[in-house]
């Protein structure tokens, strides 16, 4: 799907909400002014200025207020700092100071150390000339977002950045797992596996100064896990590796965004068949209510639900004992 962003004058939004009045929806995003959808495009115009065209007929719309102006100002800056990005990143893994600028492939994950629930894996593309976008629409680290701002967030930037997410359940893991893997094996691979589907669709169309991941082993680490696997943007791109990477650039926000939407719409999906609902984390109340669900359906049940190699299990058979 095709999306175009522009910065325009207050004067030209009323315009254009003259020009689309017969196109307006009733639907309106947190900040937009409106939302239209003429001629097989979805145009959102926010206070800030910026308007967003998407759909196959995006960039016909977004002509008629001037779209080539912001994509040659795109390209020409993405091009002079991926120079800088080069040069900054010869000596190793860490993210250069002005990756915050670049047009990044993120990706980060949810759900590892929840003994309910999946886990989440999720990269996503954000081009620098969304970065302010993402930033009106209150995307920053899930962490400081409750469940309820994340589906609002998310349910928004969804069709807007071209992402993967893979959900790793609980019976798949717990396969995994006892085949001998262990969990930074699983993460690596559903990274590579996320952020080769997303570099691939965006690859031939968008310019990717590089990829950061959510640190949560040392580079060789991850690689290691990844031996005799493909990995095909190792090479061809500047990769880097960063804990709180959120706070680094909101490429890697919008995937944690995106993943934990998932993980809590997983996580409702196993609440509801437990009958009774399932407390997120490893921490004592997760004990009761394991016990709870091995009494009401059999301890061979947990490989649906939970992972059966936190300590959580074995706590909560002695609770039943």
């Amino acid at each position: 799907m095709s999306n175009t962003v522009l910065t325009v004058t207050k004067d030209t939004i009323y315009k254009m909400k003259e020009h689309y009045k017969n196109a307006i929806t009733k639907q309106n995003p947190p900040g937009s002014v409106f939302v239209a959808k003429p001629n097989g495009c979805t145009i959102t115009a926010y206070n800030s200025g910026k308007v967003l065209f998407q759909g196959n007929g995006a960039s016909i719309e977004a002509a008629k207020w001037g779209a080539n102006k912001p994509s040659q100002s795109s390209t020409s800056k993405s091009s002079s700092t991926k120079k800088k990005n080069i040069a900054a990143n010869s000596g190793g893994y860490a993210p250069p100071p002005n990756i915050g600028q670049l047009s990044i492939i993120g990706s980060d994950e949810v759900g590892t150390g929840d003994y309910f629930g999946p886990i989440t894996v999720t990269a996503a593309y954000v081009s620098n000339d969304k970065i302010e976008l993402l930033k009106e629409l209150g995307v920053k680290d899930s962490k400081d977002l409750n469940d309820t701002q994340i589906a609002k967030i998310a349910e928004q930037i969804i069709p807007i950045v071209p992402h993967s997410l893979l959900i790793l359940r609980n019976a798949k893991y717990n396969e995994l797992e006892q085949s001998g893997m262990n969990q930074g094996k699983l993460k690596a691979m559903l990274h590579n596996q996320a952020i080769s589907k997303v570099l691939t669709r965006v690859k031939s169309e968008n310019n990717v100064d590089g990829i950061l991941i959510d640190q949560f082993c040392q580079p060789d680490v991850f690689f290691h896990y990844l031996l005799g696997k493909s990995i095909p943007w190792k090479s061809s791109e500047n990769v880097y590796f960063s804990t709180k990477a959120e706070g680094i650039h909101i490429a890697v926000a919008a995937a944690s965004i995106i993943a934990r939407y998932a993980f809590v719409k997983e996580f409702e999906k196993l609440s509801k068949m437990a009958g009774f609902e399932l407390p997120k984390g490893a921490g004592p109340k997760v004990d009761q209510k394991a016990a709870e669900f091995i009494k009401k359906y059999g301890e061979a049940s947990l490989t649906k639900v939970a992972k059966l190699h936190f300590a959580n299990t074995d706590k909560a058979k002695r609770l039943i004992k």
